[in-house]
């Protein structure tokens, strides 16, 4: 198994992304979202990939997105590697003295995955809820 570092292309993407039942985005989207991206890990095996994870972020605020394992390898510890290796590409780039906030939002039923890796629900004692809207055309 092979943790690749910003080579995810938009076949991959769309591929992971189908296989866990997620909706897809224009193919003029994925490709400037890639390209946008701060980092990205894919994960492959057998000349296939099977994994991703992206970081959008701006140097002080980060969000995971995109945090995919093919259904027939989850549960082998491929999404915790991923958002490690993410995690860690935010602690190198934090200079003494400096702090970053990083965000996600996690599909339901997965809340627990990113609370075990020191993630906390929102709201919280700091934090009120967290939102999205959607704009489509």
């Amino acid at each position: 198994m092979e943790y690749i570092e910003n080579s995810l292309t938009y076949q991959e993407y769309v591929s992971l992304r189908s296989s866990v039942g997620w909706n897809n985005f224009s193919k003029e989207q994925v490709l400037n979202s890639i390209n946008n991206s701060v980092y990205n890990i894919t994960v492959v095996e057998d000349y296939k990939t099977i994994a991703m994870g992206r970081l959008i972020g701006d140097g002080i605020y980060y969000l995971m997105v995109d945090i995919v394992v093919d259904p027939a390898f989850q549960g082998k510890g491929i999404g915790s590697k991923i958002v490690d290796m993410l995690l860690a590409f935010v602690d190198n780039r934090t200079p003494i003295g400096g702090r970053s906030s990083v965000q996600l939002i996690a599909e339901q039923g997965k809340e627990e995955f990113y609370i075990k890796r020191g993630f906390k629900l929102i709201p919280h004692e700091f934090c009120g809820s967290g939102m999205r809207k959607i704009i489509k055309k």
